[in-house]
């Protein structure tokens, strides 16, 4: 039987020979910061529509209500550096802009993979049990990443490395092991606002604090029906997610590249055009997304991002393209395409 130092040893190395840039360990009930905070949240409606952060709160609030028998949490971050300035793409009139973890394969399915096979592995070598989570579970994830020493939660609610910068995505093996505990990452952000100022819609209410009914990864991937009159014209040309807190963040120059090539960018969106997005039916639309995380907000709310876009390109030669639009079955289309026409006009 392997002593625990030399198991936890042995896992990192084959978490990182997964393609994981950093592998830690914490408890599950090393985050008691997160009921307050997730409360005075949820009190402050900043979670908009997304009720589902509201059930099971008492799990989403205590990672050791979700799984009694855990004894260990081990946190993975998988980087998905871009090649390119996401924001170079931001701006350009009749172009969108996809944020860069859309732009590729669907991170839920790559991530998953890994984090089963090193679960297979752990049992294979020291027998326990697992469960393994990247997005699927009620889980504190930034809070338990930041516990395990993996980075700290920056000012723009992300996690931070000064290993890897903030372009990585998270996940967790669960286990009833007792693997030794690392120590939590300090924050590191001092006096820099990078992130805060950077935000087209101030969706910081304060550092550390997201208002997601102002942040456009909410707006344009969460939020059903019409967006807000006075927040369509602060999404530019975004039409699913933002990078720009991220891409703002200075500890970036530490960023190592994603050792997995299906992160890339797809043929044709790094600045699609907008006119041939608007026009995708909802075949069109899921034959085009399909493995993309894209896929799932559907072609209704997609059209009316893209929409929204074509509004604020200021190239009248787009209207054509919105008026086709303001008839369509779904009203929340055919609102934002008559919104995007009238400022065309």
């Amino acid at each position: 039987m392997l002593e625990p130092e030399d198991l936890k040893a042995r896992l990192v190395k084959q978490a990182l020979a997964e393609g994981f840039v950093s592998a830690r360990i914490c408890r599950p009930w090393d985050v008691p910061e997160v009921p307050d905070r997730l409360r005075a949240y949820l009190e402050a409606g900043y979670h908009g529509q997304m009720g589902w952060m509201e059930e099971r709160v008492n799990w989403r609030e205590n990672p050791a209500a979700l799984w009694p028998e855990a004894r260990s949490v081990l946190m993975l971050a998988e980087s998905y550096t871009p090649d390119e300035n996401p924001m170079d793409v931001v701006g350009l009139p009749d172009r969108a802009a996809i944020s860069v973890y859309a732009r590729g394969k669907d991170y839920h399915d790559l991530v998953k993979k890994r984090l089963k096979r090193l679960a297979r592995w752990l049992i294979a070598e020291a027998e326990g049990e697992v469960k393994v989570f990247v997005d699927t579970a009620p889980v504190p994830e930034k809070a338990l990443g930041q516990a395990a020493g993996l980075g700290w939660q920056g000012k723009h609610s992300n996690l931070v490395s000064r290993d890897w910068g903030n372009w990585a995505f998270l996940g967790s093996v669960f286990t009833t092991l007792e693997l030794p505990a690392d120590t939590a990452e300090p924050d590191r952000c001092g006096s820099c606002r990078s992130c805060l100022t950077a935000c087209p819609t101030d969706a910081f209410p304060a550092p550390y604090q997201v208002d997601a009914r102002r942040c456009i990864s909410y707006l344009t991937i969460e939020h059903k029906g019409p967006i807000d009159l006075e927040l369509r014209a602060k999404l530019g040309n975004r039409i699913y997610g933002c990078d720009d807190c991220l891409a703002a963040c200075p500890w970036n120059k530490f960023a190592v590249a994603s050792s997995d090539i299906r992160y890339a960018a797809r043929d044709g969106l790094i600045a699609p055009p907008l006119a041939e997005l608007a026009a995708l039916d909802d075949a069109g639309f899921r034959e085009k997304f399909s493995g993309s995380p894209i896929k799932r907000i559907g072609r209704d709310r997609f059209v009316r991002n893209v929409l929204y876009a074509i509004g604020n390109s200021a190239q009248a030669d787009l209207r054509p393209v919105a008026q086709a639009l303001c008839d369509d079955p779904d009203p929340t289309v055919a609102e934002a395409a008559q919104w995007a026409a009238q400022r065309l006009a």
